[in-house]
């Protein structure tokens, strides 16, 4: 008998006659139907049974290693081949098409009574219709003998979570698919967090991966036979292949989480989509802290592409927003300064033609005094003082323009001005000192057009994706009341705020992010790939900057996909909230934009994925066999300049409208013709991902590899 049905067999005799109201059918390989008695017999694991096959120790249907107590057998119930009966049953044109598929096998087509028909030479039967005088041990054969082909060339691959079209290709690649059975107690610890990775944001807690709920790690259970049934294909081949290999080393690992390997445990040749401590750039604190010292890196300012980003758990961090709060409150004042004059010279001029009338007599509302832009104004100008390093000379005991009751005031007044239409009384002196210093701050701070003149951040968890807990506040004494009331926030000093983009670009009035992908396959010399295609999420309400709900600002398809589209917007936005880039594209052309795709937000976008790199590179541990790919998110300024937001571990890949199963499928499929195709062939194609960056004069001994 042959190798592959050495385990779980029977012999024809111990089945016993068929019976015409047998219970359960199954039929594998689309191979003659066997009855079995009302009464299931046991299945005994025979020791003696003659394996010839030298692997017959890995046969495609052993048992599950824990088995019975002693003195019990196996027992296949009745309803779980009814079940595999109902998933496998073939169609009529499947039936009428078997001779031209197995033409190694001629004949007439078998009876019903000689399909019932133990074998009469004696021969083990493997289930039902599955013998080795079956048509169908041909196919047994073809899959032993691609097994073994490719566990000669190492075509082994594992997958935890769906990812069909990785599968699929893969396949077609000749590999072989080990399953991801987790058995209880054998699953990764969560990694010891210490101080030093808390702080800056690198430990590998898997909280900042952007893959969908139902695609999340489900708890291990113990295999038992129904896993059998679960097959993924028609015919079962697949299934019994990967039983066949259940024991083998797999060389293409992908999951869905870094945690759930260690990568210190695989050998050199063993790939696997994660980088360990890549949280230094795909968590919020992470990518807070490292950008920080990209000057160290590279000739660059993490504020000409980052909004600004404090931790808030953070004592010097907390102290640093609210002084930056401060300072942006008193810019603000001087913009509406200026706003507020460059509206009434347009008013005079559009009723200097019209006749005057007698205005109604209205109720006057509260004002504001002048003293009030004189603080804000020299608020700004020891600002600038400051950082033109021209208080050196100062007087130490000279105290600052205003002290933390003052600024108390300040804001006080501010939020009457902002909020509740309160009147900003000015000097006509005033307007022109006012435009003079914001002149000379727009030279000195890059986020002067983007950050409005509400004072709107976000406070965001550091290390969660896809929108979770994220709020958008005005208030400073709400944020700190925030972080005040929760100890834990303090402790682990994860929270972070983030300036909100007061100014972005719009598409018929609403907001939308933009989805990039883009992967590394080495981190020394760090190597990185862009991908050309992208997508732009829609949010479901129209923008407005006095509703500070998470449906108008949060694009993430995760929130916006439970809300109904608003009746007021725009009738040319899809109804599924999603474009594809080159309909983003189409649309800069329309409204007068063509080169701003080329010229601004493509090669915006590549420099703040590298900078963001590059500040992780002595962070991240390089091992040479790993790969990741990663979904940076961005948001536009009205100048077309894009912002980086943050960056994802193992970004979604779920078909949820017809933009993402098209380019998802895509990226996916390209990202293999990098990892494995060009291992093979440095000129073979990689689709749409484009090489942007290879790193040179590295030293060696950064990188990190597991013999």
């Amino acid at each position: 008998m042959q190798g592959p049905t050495a385990a779980l067999l029977l012999r024809a005799g111990e089945l016993g006659a068929a019976q015409p109201d047998s219970t359960a059918w199954y039929r594998q390989e689309r191979g003659p139907v066997c009855s079995w008695p009302r009464k299931p017999q046991p299945l005994e694991r025979r020791a003696t049974s003659p394996a010839p096959w030298p692997r017959a120790r890995h046969s495609e249907f052993r048992l599950p290693e824990k088995g019975p107590a002693h003195g019990q057998d196996w027992v296949c119930s009745p309803a779980s081949a009814r079940r595999l009966d109902c998933a496998l049953r073939p169609s009529a044109h499947d039936s009428h098409a078997q001779g031209a598929e197995n033409p190694r096998l001629p004949g007439p087509s078998p009876t019903r009574a000689q399909e019932d028909a133990p074998p009469l030479d004696g021969s083990l039967v493997l289930w039902r219709g599955f013998s080795k005088a079956s048509q169908h041990m041909g196919r047994l054969r073809n899959a032993k003998i691609h097994v073994e082909r490719a566990v000669k060339q190492k075509k082994i691959f594992m997958i935890q979570g769906r990812y069909p079209v990785i599968r699929c290709l893969l396949r077609q690649r000749g590999w072989v698919e080990k399953k991801m059975v987790h058995h209880l107690g054998t699953t990764l610890p969560q990694p010891h967090k210490d101080l030093d990775s808390s702080v800056m944001g690198d430990s590998d807690t898997a909280e900042d991966e952007d893959e969908d709920e139902e695609e999340a790690f489900r708890p291990p259970q113990l295999f038992d036979f129904d896993e059998l049934l679960e097959f993924d294909d028609l015919h079962g081949t697949h299934a019994l292949m990967s039983r066949m290999v259940r024991n083998e080393i797999p060389y293409f690992i992908w999951t869905t989480r870094r945690d759930i390997l260690d990568c210190r445990f695989l050998s050199k040749d063993q790939m696997i989509n994660h980088y360990a401590r890549a949280g230094s750039f795909t968590t919020k604190v992470g990518l807070c802290l490292n950008l920080r010292n990209l000057p160290w890196f590279d000739e660059a300012d993490a504020d000409s592409f980052f909004p600004r980003c404090y931790r808030l758990g953070a004592e010097d961090d907390k102290k640093a927003f609210i002084e930056d709060f401060w300072l942006t409150a008193a810019r603000n004042v001087l913009k509406l300064v200026v706003k507020c004059e460059w509206k009434s010279n347009s008013v005079e001029e559009e009723e200097a033609p019209r006749d005057k009338q007698p205005k109604k007599q209205e109720k006057k509302p509260v004002s504001v005094s002048p003293e009030f832009v004189d603080e804000a104004l020299c608020a700004c100008e020891e600002h600038l003082n400051n950082l033109a390093h021209l208080d050196i000379d100062k007087d130490v005991a000279t105290p600052p323009c205003l002290g933390p009751e003052g600024w108390s005031l300040f804001l006080q007044r501010y939020y009457q001005v902002v909020h509740e239409g309160a009147e900003l009384r000015y000097l006509d002196t005033q307007v022109q000192r006012c435009e003079d210093i914001l002149q000379q701050l727009r030279a000195v701070v890059p986020q002067m057009d983007m950050e409005g003149d509400r004072n709107i951040w976000i406070v965001k968890p550091g290390a969660k994706s896809r929108g979770r807990g994220i709020m958008c506040m005005d208030h400073l004494e709400e944020m700190l009341k925030l972080v005040d009331c929760n100890p834990m926030m303090m402790k682990d000093g994860k929270w972070v705020v983030q300036k909100y983009i007061e100014r972005p670009l719009l598409i018929f009035g609403t907001k939308f992010d933009l989805r990039q992908w883009f992967l590394v396959t080495d981190w020394n010399p760090l190597t990185v790939w862009f991908y050309r295609d992208s997508y732009i999420r829609f949010s479901t309400q129209p923008f407005s900057l006095k509703n500070l709900d998470n449906s108008v600002h949060l694009c993430n398809n995760s929130i916006q996909k439970h809300l109904e589209n608003s009746c007021h917007r725009h009738p040319l936005l899809p109804p599924d909230n999603m474009w594809s880039s080159q309909k983003f594209q189409a649309h800069l052309q329309e409204t007068g934009a063509p080169n701003a795709w080329s010229t601004v937000i493509v090669p915006g976008m590549k420099a703040a994925v590298i900078h963001a790199l590059q500040t992780s590179q002595d962070t991240v541990q390089c091992r040479k066999a790993s790969f990741e790919l990663y979904g940076a998110d961005f948001v536009f300024g009205e100048d077309f300049q894009p912002w980086l937001i943050e960056i994802n571990a193992s970004p979604t890949m779920a078909p949820s409208t017809a933009v993402t199963a098209r380019l998802c499928a895509g990226v996916q499929a390209d990202t293999l013709r990098v990892v494995i195709d060009r291992r093979l062939d440095r000129n073979c194609d990689t689709g749409a991902f484009e090489l942007i960056y290879k790193q040179v004069n590295t030293q060696k001994w950064n990188c990190w590899i597991v013999w």
